[in-house]
């Protein structure tokens, strides 16, 4: 079983969403239900599965029922009909002290406005999950220091909200998500209120943080690039609808259909997909003379960084795992397939 589990979740809102619930579980859709009773499908019967320690991106448009969605995961609502589990425990069931607790120690959360108290300094900011686990001042300070730090921040500890940049706020939120050391952090359009160039950096700076906490996040978007850049899976919702689910690479050579192929369109393929996406995989071992060529790529190369290999060579390009053993080749031909934006299915 997956560390999160979601099952059949439905979420209609209005007065009276059982009948419109009967409705969507016989299949009509979100236009006609509305029609038909006046009531707004939110979520139709989605599924998901997420790993512990994965960055699971949820990704759709205004409107698709991603914001819905990750309401459901700290209960900020609840489904009209499903369930939804944290490592095996029904967060359906919990009374309001035992999701509080739930909330206070397994859950981070990371706002698309920051979420900053503005009458409260960098430090007691950051440190607020903590004193409201009843952590003493000392040891919650010095917590808090050690991520403000962590998150590029040190010297502005006793700065006010408005005294900082938005990058710099969204710093201070993700400090304050982590400082508590929660096993889920989720993040609502997190990045998406920031300038290009600083989301970019933020999207880095989570990156690098992921790579050393292995934190389970569910991170929410509506920009394709965030997503594919961030995300280890991605699920695409559409009118409250489960689309697709897959890896980054998954989406871009087999969209599901034509409302995901029309999102991938303009996507940069060098800057996702990877040499384990396109290699023809093969088993054996490298000879003394092939070892040390230029023509051996690791798993996780970027096309961008193999095509001019495959240009400057008819040799087929090896790829060779962390221990030098030979996974699988690639030839020019299918770097140039994979590059074009003809859907491999």
């Amino acid at each position: 079983m997956s560390y999160i589990e979601i099952r059949n979740i439905f979420k209609i809102f209005g007065p009276n969403p059982q009948a419109a619930l009967e409705l969507a579980k016989s299949g009509s859709d979100k236009e006609e239900i509305l029609a038909k009773t006046g009531h707004t499908v939110g979520l139709d019967d989605v599924s998901l599965s997420i790993e512990q320690g994965e960055t699971f991106v949820i990704m759709g448009l205004s409107g698709s029922g991603k914001s819905t969605l990750i309401r459901h995961l700290n209960r900020l609502i609840d489904p009209t009909a499903g369930e939804i589990s944290f490592g095996g425990e029904n967060i359906l069931a919990m009374d309001i002290p035992t999701l509080n607790a739930f909330r206070r120690k397994r859950l981070g959360m990371v706002f698309q406005r920051f979420g900053l108290l503005p009458h409260r300094n960098v430090m007691d900011n950051v440190a607020y999950g903590l004193e409201i686990q009843g952590t003493d001042r000392k040891t919650r300070e010095d917590i808090a220091r050690k991520w403000i730090e962590r998150v590029g921040l040190a010297g502005y500890e006793n700065k006010f909200p408005d005294q900082l940049s938005g990058g710099m706020q969204q710093r201070v939120g993700l400090a304050r998500a982590l400082a508590t050391d929660p096993e889920v952090l989720l993040m609502d359009e997190a990045f998406s209120a920031l300038d290009p160039l600083i989301r970019s950096d933020m999207q880095e700076e989570l990156m690098k943080l992921q790579a050393e906490l292995h934190k389970t996040i569910v991170f929410i978007t509506h920009d394709l690039d965030e997503a594919l850049r961030i995300g280890d899976r991605i699920a695409i919702l559409k009118d409250g609808k489960l689309v697709q689910v897959g890896r980054p690479e998954e989406i871009i050579l087999n969209p599901a259909d034509d409302y995901v192929q029309a999102f991938t369109r303009d996507v940069n393929r060098g800057k996702v997909l990877r040499a384990k996406s396109i290699m023809e995989p093969t088993t054996g071992t490298i000879s003394g003379d092939q070892a040390d060529t230029s023509q051996v790529v690791r798993p996780d190369t970027v096309l961008d960084d193999i095509l001019p290999m495959a240009l400057a060579s008819d040799q087929a390009i090896r790829v060779l795992d962390r221990n030098d053993k030979l996974i699988g080749t690639i030839k020019r031909q299918q770097v140039i397939t994979a590059l074009s934006h003809s859907p491999a299915n």
